[in-house]
């Protein structure tokens, strides 16, 4: 049987949306098996997508070649179970090749992030994302953060370009993206794709839900799948009581932790995951490794979430 659209199979997604760490042997060289195990385990935990090699996967610091042989991994370890997303981005050229070398290794769609360091206007952003889209068979998902900030009306026209499936953002700006959602449904309704993908996106998923904005990353689920879970279960079934005990408890500790340090929203990812027993390495340049009194907060900040897990049943 013929996998659903990539549209249809993130539409209403059964748990979590996984973006895993990157792996890294003490040579400092990607580790494919530690990272296979990662997304193995990730699957069988209940993700409902792998997003690989995207910002938790420290897309920024990969080669070609490594960012196209951790892709076919985890197409290999999913085995069609979920859809696997891509990341792409750096300038138009460079985001072709990444999208062309995704789909070459067998990813369902692409995750574009802003282009490399310019700040373009709103015609030259269209154009860069339309190019991309053109390029490829597989489905763009935009991410809005940094330098790539749309108006609604931008929005309106990557919604009717083809190949151009939903929009992510990572700007966090409510009125802006209550707009850019009223203008989609009014302009182009159907299907279009929202996701909100700020750090710990779970922070602020009751106040993205609300305003049309169902879909959230999950780095929290790279080390804690089992909080990220019930937190997301909480919110399809309007379990008010646990998604408060997990937002107070775990969640809002964690947020302040990761406001410690530049680049934690991955470093203490990744420390989280050599707490739960799988060693996937430490970050690459340009981001560093948590302090030792911030990777024993986390451990203290993990093992109170399992605890108000307990606390729930």
């Amino acid at each position: 049987m013929t996998p659903a659209p990539l549209a249809a199979r993130l539409a209403v997604p059964a748990g979590p949306l996984f973006f895993p760490v990157t792996a890294y042997g003490p040579d400092g060289a990607v580790d494919l098996a530690a990272y296979r195990a990662h997304v193995r385990q990730g699957v069988e935990a209940g993700a409902a997508a792998v997003f690989a090699c995207c910002g938790t996967g420290e897309f920024h610091a990969l080669t070609p070649e490594e960012f196209e042989v951790c892709v076919r991994a985890a197409v290999e370890e999913t085995a069609g179970r979920v859809p696997v997303v891509a990341g792409a981005g750096y300038g138009t050229a460079l985001a072709v090749r990444y999208a062309r070398v995704a789909h070459a290794a067998g990813a369902d769609g692409l995750l574009v992030l802003p282009p490399y360091l310019v700040a373009a206007g709103q015609e030259g952003l269209l154009r860069h994302y339309r190019e991309v889209a053109a390029a490829t068979p597989l489905p763009v998902i935009v991410y809005q953060r940094d330098n790539a900030v749309f108006t609604p009306d931008t929005v309106v026209r990557l919604a009717r370009t083809e190949g151009v499936v939903g929009l992510k953002d990572g700007l966090g700006d409510l009125d802006l993206m209550q707009r850019v959602v009223s203008a989609v449904r009014t302009e182009v309704p159907g299907g279009f794709l929202y996701f909100n993908g700020l750090p710990t996106a779970e922070q602020t998923q009751l106040a993205y839900r609300a305003i049309g904005v169902p879909l959230y990353s999950s780095a929290v689920f790279c080390f804690a799948p089992e909080i990220a879970l019930a937190f997301h279960r909480a919110l399809e079934t309007g379990d008010t009581a646990t998604t408060q005990r997990l937002l107070d408890g775990f969640y809002r500790p964690f947020v302040e932790l990761r406001a410690q340090g530049r680049g934690y929203a991955v470093a203490l990812v990744k420390a989280g995951v050599r707490l739960r027993g799988l060693d996937v390495g430490e970050v690459r340049p340009p981001l560093h490794e948590p302090s030792e009194d911030h990777v024993k907060r986390l451990a203290q900040i993990t093992e109170r979430g399992y605890a108000l897990l307990d606390e729930g049943n």
